[in-house]
């Protein structure tokens, strides 16, 4: 499985790469408009991320921005919804208006940090992925 993490913050990549390493390959992104590229360039090698956990609070795209760039991206390339990446909204917005910007915009899951392994883990098994050894 191909997992992509766009966070702005250094220990927080860190840390999500920690946790979602048993999962499979991990590449990384420190802002929105970086973690679009990659998502974009992926999808043109015919290697397309599976699962994108995507922070909101970043310089030059924030992570509503990417999340609905992301989405159209997806609807150029002729998937209808739920074929795409599942995104996983990481951050430490909790309020509601975020929790629902996040979901109406396409998100399948919201995380507010700090990630706990054990909820990260049981979300990851959630969505039908477990940790390979």
């Amino acid at each position: 499985m191909k997992i992509l993490i766009v966070d702005d913050d250094e220990i927080n990549r860190k840390l999500l790469l920690a946790l979602v390493k048993p999962f499979g390959a991990i590449e990384l992104a420190e802002d929105g408009q970086i973690g679009l590229n990659q998502f974009n360039l992926a999808w043109d090698k015919g290697e397309p991320y599976e699962v994108i956990f995507l922070d909101i609070m970043m310089p030059q795209m924030n992570g509503h921005d990417c999340l609905a760039a992301l989405r159209k991206s997806e609807t150029v390339r002729g998937l209808n919804k739920g074929e795409g990446a599942k995104v996983v909204m990481v951050t430490a917005l909790g309020d509601a208006h975020n929790v629902m910007s996040a979901f109406s915009a396409g998100a399948e899951y919201y995380l507010v940090k700090p990630i706990q392994q054990r909820k990260l883990s049981e979300l990851m098994q959630e969505m039908g992925y477990h940790a390979q050894s």
